[in-house]
């Protein structure tokens, strides 16, 4: 399934290049990431109840196009790797500019985090179907995890 967020960007999206500032690239794709969980009746009060919550180990970003002062962007997300008990994640976002044009790449490599032992952990059922209906990536990969 696809999944695309729509965003109208903010003044303080922007540099004094008059172009969007790095670190906002991420805020828009975690925001995307909340909205794709929310779209699969995840929410942050569910966070709080299960006592868990999604982790980041790696953030990167690849830069192509600039996104200009005024310009809305839209973000999509796309799975590019799972582990067999979606306790570990790999998602991919592609930033778009106004005219369509892919503007930016977003890889992050996450987990779930069980709030009150402060380890990784397995996430319950509820959460581990957010990833059934994502859109793969033509390099998807499934992510093995060693045991210790």
């Amino acid at each position: 399934m696809n999944f695309k967020v729509n965003f109208t960007t903010k003044w303080a999206d922007f540099d004094a290049n008059i172009h969007m500032r790095h670190t906002a690239y991420n805020d828009y794709a975690a925001e995307s990431r909340l909205r794709y969980f929310k779209k699969h009746d995840i929410t942050v009060q569910d966070f709080t109840q299960e006592k868990i919550g999604p982790i980041l180990f790696e953030e990167n970003t690849k830069f192509l196009k600039e996104i200009h002062l005024g310009e809305d962007i839209s973000v999509n997300l796309k799975l590019l790797g799972l582990s067999k008990n979606g306790e570990r994640w790999k998602i991919q976002h592609e930033v778009f500019n106004k005219d369509g044009k892919l503007s930016a790449v977003i890889t992050v490599y996450g987990a779930w985090l069980d709030l009150v032992k402060r380890k990784l952990t397995i996430p319950p059922s509820k959460f581990q179907v957010i990833f059934d209906e994502a859109e793969k990536t033509e390099n998807y990969e499934d992510i093995l995890i060693k045991q210790s």
